[in-house]
C-alpha cells in the first residue's frame, strides 16, 4: 500500500482506509526478494560452544534472523560470522535458529549447529523439558506468585500485535514477584509454552506491563527506550551427551540502572 501497489476503486489508498461492500480492490505484487544471510564479522558474548550448539547473550536491539527491513546486522549474520556448521532445518534465512527473542528483548538464545540437536533441542521446547526463565519489571504492584493461561494468537484489528482470542494457541505462563519498588515490580517468569509475545501479553492482560513496552502498554515519561524484558535463565539436555546444561546471565546494564533508578 505504501508503495503504491495496492488500488481502491483506482485511487492509492492509506493502510487504515475503510473497504466496503461493492469497492474495487487492485493490487500488484512486488517481485519476490529471497534472502540468503552471509557471515559478518558482528561481536557476540557467546556463553557456550561446542560441535552441537551455541548459547549467545544476546544484546537488546538485535533482531535474530533477516526479515523485511533487516537483511544484514541481525543474529544469524552474527552467527555465520563465528564460523563451523549450522543447521539447515529453519530454511536458508534461519540457520541455526532454534528459538527466538524479541528485538527488544537481551539474554540468553539458543542455536544448532546440528540438524541432529536441531530435532532434539526442538523437541525439548515441544514437550517443555527445556526451561526459560526470564526477569521483567513490570509497572504496578504484583503481590503474589500466579500462573496465567490464555490463548494467544492475532490481534482481531491489529495484525502486528498479538491477543489473549479465542481459538488462539495454548499459552501458559508461571510469575513470580521478587521485589517491588518505586510503583514497579520485578518477577520472574517461567514459560511453559513459546508463543510470540507471550510474557508480553501475559503481563499486560494482568495489568502489569512490563515497563518501556510500547506495544502492549501506553508509555509513560521516564520510561526505558525497551522493554524491560531479559532471557535470565536457560536448562536443557545436550542433544548428544544428554548431560543437563544450565545457563544464566545477569540483564545488561539498561536494565539495571532503570531498576536501580526506582529506589
Amino acid at each position: 500500500m505504501r508503495s503504491g501497489r495496492v488500488l481502491l476503486n483506482g485511487r492509492r489508498v492509506r493502510p487504515a482506509e475503510v473497504v466496503r461492500t461493492g469497492d474495487l480492490i487492485e493490487y500488484e505484487l512486488p517481485e519476490v526478494e529471497f534472502v540468503e544471510a552471509r557471515p559478518e564479522a558482528i561481536p557476540l558474548s557467546v556463553v557456550y560452544d561446542d560441535a552441537d550448539l551455541v548459547v549467545v547473550d544476546k544484546p537488546a536491539g538485535m533482531v535474530v534472523h533477516p526479515s523485511a527491513g533487516h537483511y544484514s546486522g541481525t543474529l544469524v549474520h552474527a552467527l555465520l560470522g563465528l564460523g563451523g556448521a549450522w543447521s539447515t532445518i529453519g530454511g536458508a534465512a534461519r540457520p541455526g535458529i532454534v528459538h527466538r527473542l524479541d528485538k527488544g528483548t537481551s539474554g540468553l538464545i539458543l542455536a544448532a549447529r546440528t540438524d541432529l540437536a536441531h530435532r532434539s533441542l526442538a523437541a525439548q521446547l515441544a514437550d517443555r523439558t527445556m526451561s526459560r526463565t526470564y526477569l521483567a519489571v513490570v509497572r504496578g504492584g504484583l503481590a503474589v506468585e500466579q500462573v496465567v493461561e490464555g490463548a494467544i494468537g492475532r490481534h482481531p484489528r491489529d495484525r502486528l500485535r498479538m491477543a489473549i482470542v479465542e481459538g488462539g494457541r495454548p499459552a501458559r505462563t508461571r510469575i513470580k514477584p521478587v521485589e517491588r519498588r518505586g510503583g514497579h515490580t520485578l518477577v520472574e517468569c517461567d514459560l511453559e509454552t513459546g508463543r510470540t509475545h507471550q510474557i508480553r501479553v501475559h503481563l499486560a492482560a494482568l495489568g502489569h506491563p512490563v515497563a518501556g513496552d510500547g506495544v502492549y502498554g501506553r508509555r509513560q515519561p521516564g520510561d526505558p527506550a525497551r522493554p524491560m524484558l531479559h532471557a535470565h535463565r536457560l536448562r536443557f539436555r545436550h542433544p548428544r551427551s544428554g548431560a543437563a546444561m544450565n545457563f544464566e546471565t545477569p540483564p545488561p546494564e539498561d536494565f539495571v540502572a532503570f531498576w536501580e533508578a526506582l529506589r
